[in-house]
């Protein structure tokens, strides 16, 4: 099955706690086909307005996967909540209906290697991702922040003041901070990507990609 189908391809979530649920309603927002299953009643109860299809069954059992049709799901996720060795059950019997895209959380690094080791094709960790943007944030210098897997980061910033006024070219943006001005966003405009003549003005916000350390020390110039 090529990986383009998965652009809508039908989502299996297991465990309807914080992370689960979240997942499946925003995959529901973007017109995705879900069925969540959880093998608590109240839970599956709880969401069944929001979520199109619910269902209690015990995922940690090969066979209750089978009897919902699991093997037919090119993509599953595995929100379980806060047993590990549940978590690794359950994986490792999505592994074996042979379902080819998984993504799996992890509450530790530990754990996270297991799932890897297992077979789960991504591994995802909510807590550690969303306290480290929490923290970035909390600094003041960025207003948004996206850290991808190796150390490549995106984030939304008020331009430090020796860029603005000049064109980009000429602020050397890119060779005495090591970070590239993508794109700027006026008051009132869209957003449009920078080019070596784009000038920054002081009303701008601008969006700026690099390595984590080269972002953060040009964040903070003040």
């Amino acid at each position: 099955m090529g990986s383009h189908l998965s652009l809508h391809a039908p989502v299996l979530v297991i465990g309807l706690g914080r992370f689960g649920a979240a997942t499946a309603g925003q995959l529901q927002r973007q017109g995705r086909e879900v069925l969540a299953v959880d093998s608590d009643a109240d839970l599956v109860q709880k969401w069944a307005e929001r979520v199109t299809h619910t269902v209690q069954i015990n995922a940690a059992n090969v066979e209750a996967l089978r009897q919902i049709g699991a093997e037919e799901f090119q993509v599953a996720v595995v929100a379980v909540g806060t047993s590990i060795e549940a978590s690794v059950l359950v994986t490792s019997n999505l592994v074996e209906l042979g379902i080819p895209q998984i993504w799996a959380k992890a509450m530790s690094s530990t754990h996270g290697k297991i799932l890897a080791r297992i077979g789960a094709h991504h591994v995802i960790y909510p807590e550690a991702e969303a306290g480290e943007r929490i923290a970035h944030l909390l600094s003041g210098t960025m207003l948004d922040f996206i850290q991808f897997d190796d150390d490549f980061v995106l984030a939304k910033l008020y331009p430090p003041r020796i860029i603005r006024g000049l064109p980009l070219a000429k602020s050397l943006v890119r060779s005495k901070y090591r970070v590239t001005v993508v794109g700027v966003k006026s008051p009132g405009q869209d957003f449009t990507y920078a080019t070596a003549d784009t000038v920054v003005s002081n009303h701008d916000l601008v969006i700026v990609s690099g390595r984590a350390a080269d972002v953060e020390r040009f964040a903070s110039i003040s």
